[in-house]
């Protein structure tokens, strides 16, 4: 990918972000975050010197490949993936900016048991899965709140900053909407209790997503297309 077709790819999000949140607020601020799993270090610097700042990886050791490769640019790191228990280390060595995809109770245990021994601190968003897919990951809607609550109190050493969810897998835009909004319901409710962000969005239904409240989006396809 050339430096133009980067800049070009990048307008066009940013132009529907745009559009999308300038018609809930122009208060509402959308954070955009590259999803470079299937892209070349070379990519990610090209599209970092067009303005892209921030990029997630699915797997832990292709976020140490990519940070090695690139440690000479101040990227913004996010994990994204699934996270196996036995990477659990290797990951917190890497330090990411946000870990999006906390999807229990046990997991958040494991982590946090790791980085009081590392005596290290990490950022992470509770997932969960508001389509009800057996093939998603993270808490059920129903006990999010409970969940979250659980998190902040018996995890210190993780920063909770928010959810994370995933819109339901169909070619229905109504039920995406629905999954989005009880993504959002979720949020608003944990506001209170220091959540941030409430990220949901891929590239293919990003705009939808932030029309239902969502602060922070995950692109990868449309951001990285030659």
């Amino acid at each position: 990918m050339n430096k133009q077709t980067a800049t070009r790819n990048l307008d066009e999000i940013i132009t529907k972000v745009e559009g999308a949140r300038l018609r809930i607020s122009e208060h509402h601020i959308v954070k955009i975050i590259g999803i470079s799993k299937y892209s070349s270090a070379e990519d990610i610097a090209t599209l970092y010197n067009a303005g892209q700042r921030a990029f997630g990886e699915n797997k832990v050791q292709d976020l140490k490949d990519k940070m090695t490769e690139l440690e000479e640019l101040p990227i913004e790191w996010h994990f994204v993936g699934t996270l196996q228990k036995n990477k659990i280390n290797n990951l917190i060595d890497l330090n990411p900016t946000l870990v999006h995809s906390l999807d229990s109770l046990d997991l958040a245990l494991e982590l946090n048991k790791k980085l009081e021994a590392k005596n290290k601190k990490l950022s992470a968003l509770l997932q969960v899965n508001s389509a009800y897919e057996d093939s998603k990951s993270g808490v059920l809607p129903e006990a999010a709140i409970e969940v979250y609550k659980q998190i902040l109190e018996s995890c210190p050493n993780i920063n909770l900053k928010g959810i994370m969810s995933i819109g339901a897998h169909t070619e229905d835009e109504k039920l995406i909407k629905e999954s989005f909004k009880t993504t959002k319901k979720i949020y608003d409710e944990l506001i209170p209790f220091g959540a941030k962000y409430c990220s949901m969005g891929m590239s293919s239904d990003f705009e939808l997503a932030i029309a239902c409240g969502s602060n922070m989006i995950r692109v990868g396809s449309t951001l990285f297309k030659d």
